[in-house]
């Protein structure tokens, strides 16, 4: 892979004006404004996303293919004038999905479209698993049910599919049957538990995801989601008064340890090295589709703004640092490694934002930062409100879910909202792939990213209160 960066028609006042004390001068926010048109005319990102969803493919958390994106990464900041390229790694129970299938055989026979959540346990492999179902219009109905209620049943979750929305509203508490039904399916005897799928979509493409565990135990039964229109058939046959059997295979389960790791890569600040101000994206990916939306989208976002800092003339003042992490669908392992692992260096962490909702364009910032770096914040606002984006609250927590192990300890947040509306139709599906993505938007959302990481890495404000 080679990627080509366009050159830069920089204000060559910037390398002297920049180091003036003071909040924004005018060189400075001449070369963050062009540094946003730079963006807004590449294609690098495309590019990045590209290659990474082509060459590497799915990247399920812990195997060969994630390590080869580990690889790919640390190649690909070689190739983009990166100062310091590291690959910190992890060890992490692997799972993998095997195979499945799903067919309901009363009232009649009916192959239906579904997926091992993560974390599910395989089927029986000496006798066929084929029963009856108990339907739960909601988990919570499902929680209500007494130990051993369900031996011999297959238990169902019904629920609604997400409506669609602008900041994915709705997806937290529909997860709750995803996440921790199996626990309640389990407690009550079922022989296997299965959910609609969490998403917003129409199609036939059932949504994974990972489960939570009770405590450190996970499901010893199969856990299925089924896409959203088989839910609803299943609905309205139980609505009419059908007794419905289904019979399901699933070879799904933990394969013992394995490795993950974070991909870092730094432009080091040429006065404050020690500072650092952190972006980022997930590396790792669901295997039904090519992770294009999710992550890969927030992995060229990110890095393609860091690419087009680094031909500045000289390095911004903070260490600008684009962390590609691993394993984050299967419950935020990278995240918390890398906070595990940088401990000592969180205190010096200005602010960290994470992209990690898709390619659709930016429409909100939001922050908390200190009171001091407000002003900051408020000015990069300004600068990108042509982009369509909007100042929102500046008491807003968020960054990200990997960086909520950072922001735990201390670490200040900003967050670039992007336009979610039809994230959970391609969201931990098979249609997660490459054209859904609309190269505009994509440079749009680089155009925002590149203005406030060379601004939070230049200006002389602290952002840590």
């Amino acid at each position: 892979m080679k990627f080509v960066l366009p050159i830069l028609l920089l204000i060559v006042t910037s390398l002297a004006a920049s180091a003036q004390p003071g909040l924004l001068t005018p060189a400075t926010e001449a070369t963050a404004r062009q540094l946003m048109e730079e963006a807004l005319a590449s294609d690098l990102a495309w590019d990045i996303v590209e290659s990474l969803t082509t060459e590497v493919g799915p990247r399920l958390a812990g195997s060969e293919a994630e390590a080869r994106a580990r690889d790919w990464g640390s190649e690909l900041g070689e190739q983009l004038n990166f100062d310091r390229v590291m690959i910190e790694e992890f060890e992490l129970p692997y799972w993998e999905r095997g195979d499945m299938s799903i067919t309901m055989t009363a009232p009649y026979r009916q192959a239906l479209y579904g997926t091992a959540l993560g974390g599910s346990g395989a089927s029986p492999q000496s006798e066929e698993l084929e029963a009856e179902i108990a339907y739960f219009r909601t988990v919570d109905e499902l929680m209500a049910v007494e130990d051993s209620a369900l031996i011999g049943r297959i238990a169902f979750v019904d629920g609604d599919a997400i409506v669609p929305s602008q900041t994915g509203a709705g997806y937290g508490s529909a997860n709750q049957r995803r996440r921790i039904g199996w626990q309640h399916a389990q407690r009550a005897g079922a022989e296997a538990l299965v959910v609609r799928s969490v998403g917003s979509d129409s199609h036939r493409f059932p949504h994974t995801g990972m489960m939570t565990p009770d405590g450190t135990e996970w499901a010893d039964m199969p856990v299925i989601a089924v896409s959203n229109p088989d839910a609803d058939h299943l609905r309205r046959l139980y609505a009419a008064g059908n007794s419905i059997r289904l019979d399901l295979h699933s070879s799904a389960g933990w394969r013992g340890e394995s490795r993950s790791g974070n991909v870092v890569l730094d432009l080091i600040g040429r006065e404050k090295p020690e500072e650092i101000v952190l972006i980022g994206g997930h590396l790792d990916s669901w295997d039904l589709g090519t992770g294009a939306v999710d992550d890969g989208a927030g992995i060229a976002i990110t890095t393609a703004a860091a690419a087009l800092i680094a031909q500045l003339p000289q390095r911004p003042r903070r260490t600008i640092r684009v962390v590609m992490f691993g394993a984050e669908e299967v419950g935020l392992r990278g995240a918390q490694a890398y906070a595990e692992t940088h401990a000592s260096e969180l205190a010096a962490h200005q602010v960290a934002t994470e992209s990690d909702f898709g390619a659709g364009n930016i429409w909100q910032l939001v922050s908390n930062v200190s009171e001091a770096g407000t002003p900051a914040i408020n000015a990069i606002g300004k600068i990108i409100a042509p982009l369509g984006i909007i100042r929102g609250g500046s008491d807003v927590p968020g960054g990200g879910p990997d960086i909520s192990p950072m922001a735990a300890r201390g670490v200040p947040t900003i967050n670039l909202m992007q336009d979610g509306m039809d994230y959970f139709d391609l969201h931990h599906t098979p249609d997660d792939t490459l054209d859904k993505i609309d190269p505009e938007h994509l440079a749009q959302n680089v155009a925002a990213y590149v203005v406030f990481a060379y601004l939070a890495a230049e200006l002389d404000v602290e952002f840590r209160e």
